[in-house]
């Protein structure tokens, strides 16, 4: 079985026969030509056709081995300009021009080919300069510098070209940024895993170890000692387990009437003794009792992550106040506590981040609660965000369900 012709040869090829029709019908069409006149002009459209063709072919062959654009583009000038010399020294010659004449047509063809040669270097040149600058720059990301840019002010494709190079790189020079922010933060993570796992289990390893030397005086504290650590290790276990459900998005919510008024109320009883031990004071700013249709486990969790959140960040005797509010369409839930804020320059809901530097076991663990926080709140359709102080604001937003029967907003 015979090889296919490329798809470029056959197109070239229907171009010049097409062009040889068109010429032969003006031709018809203007002069009215006699017979023998008919058949000079098809060979004299045909021949042209011919050398243009074998032109093509040769052109092709140079720019496969050619490496520079410039001298492609010399070769192709300079080969189109040969076509048309050869069709006006044709012409020249059907019309019996003197040898003086034609001598004349072609000294001021040749010194035309040349101007043409010149014009299409002098083009090629800058076209080249860029292209090559566009490969530098190429090469330059490859090794993983994202600073570069382009930068060209090109009207036809190579420019497009420039600003498509360019918007991939600012691409990939934010996805980098990105990746090495997630980096940190997984160091982060992991340093602060280690140490939220190593505290309590090497607090229950001394208390085994007494307990099996025989050394403890008090076995019902030493195993108390070991129940509590168990019991921050359960927690730490828990959180990571449902972060990681979060953020495979598999969090499955069993969703009913949830009066969130109540429930942020029944959060505030709890953490109460936490509170009064530095003395802080949690008070609920509610008017109405607001009914949402959410996983009330879930809900509760997020209430929970916010308020201890805000009280380890409270100042000793200060207030920590969970706000309730709701219009026609979501209901809104503010915790406001008198500390300093939050830093401006971290996303303290991103997993992993601690809005304080300092690694002490009573500030708090690995920084799990508000990213859990907002997975949750997210996963209820609704919205988490920071507001401005004073004192530091963390409020979210989830939408009331219409079809939710019963009042939407009972009045208490």
């Amino acid at each position: 079985m015979g090889r296919r012709l490329p798809v470029r040869t056959v197109r070239f090829t229907g171009l010049l026969i097409g062009a040889v029709i068109v010429a032969y019908g003006v031709v018809e069409l203007l002069m009215r030509p006699s017979g023998p006149d008919r058949l000079m002009f098809a060979l004299m459209f045909a021949g042209i056709a011919l050398v243009t063709a074998l032109m093509w072919i040769v052109l092709r062959w140079v720019a496969v081995r050619t490496r520079s654009l410039s001298g492609t583009m010399f070769v192709v000038s300079v080969g189109a300009v040969f076509i048309v010399v050869l069709a006006v020294v044709v012409a020249g010659h059907l019309m019996f021009l003197s040898g003086h004449d034609l001598h004349i047509t072609l000294i001021v063809l040749g010194f035309g080919m040349v101007l043409g040669a010149l014009l299409a270097g002098a083009v090629a040149e800058r076209l080249s300069r860029d292209l090559r600058r566009l490969r530098d720059i190429a090469e330059r990301v490859a090794a993983g510098d994202f600073s570069v840019r382009a930068g060209l002010n090109r009207p036809d494709e190579v420019g497009a070209l420039s600003s498509a190079i360019d918007s991939m790189v600012e691409r990939l020079d934010a996805a980098d940024s990105e990746r090495q922010r997630i980096e940190a933060s997984r160091r982060t993570f992991l340093a602060a895993i280690g140490h939220d796992l190593r505290t309590p289990l090497t607090s229950a390893r001394a208390a085994v170890e007494a307990l099996q030397d025989g050394v403890a005086r008090d076995p019902e504290r030493f195993l108390g000692s070991i129940s509590g650590d168990l019991s921050i290790l359960s927690g730490l276990v828990e959180d990571l387990f449902l972060l990681s459900k979060i953020e495979a998005d598999q969090l499955d919510l069993d969703k009913e009437p949830v009066d969130l008024t109540d429930l942020a109320d029944t959060t505030l009883e709890a953490m109460t003794p936490v509170a009064r031990r530095r003395n802080i004071n949690l008070r609920l700013d509610a008017t109405s009792h607001v009914r949402v249709l959410a996983g009330e486990l879930e809900l509760a969790r997020v209430l929970r992550n916010l308020v201890d959140n805000a009280i380890r960040h409270a100042p000793d005797a200060s207030e920590v106040t969970v706000g309730v509010d709701s219009d026609q369409s979501a209901v809104t839930v503010r915790v406001t506590d008198q500390g300093p804020g939050f830093p401006p320059d971290i996303d303290v809901f991103e997993s992993f981040t601690r809005g304080d530097s300092a690694r002490a076991r009573d500030t708090g663990g690995a920084g799990l609660g508000l990213a859990i926080a907002r997975g949750i709140v997210h996963a209820h359709g609704g919205a988490t965000w920071i507001e401005p102080g004073p004192g530091g604001t963390v409020a979210f937003r989830i939408p009331i369900d219409r079809p939710l029967s019963g009042p939407y907003v009972l009045e208490a």
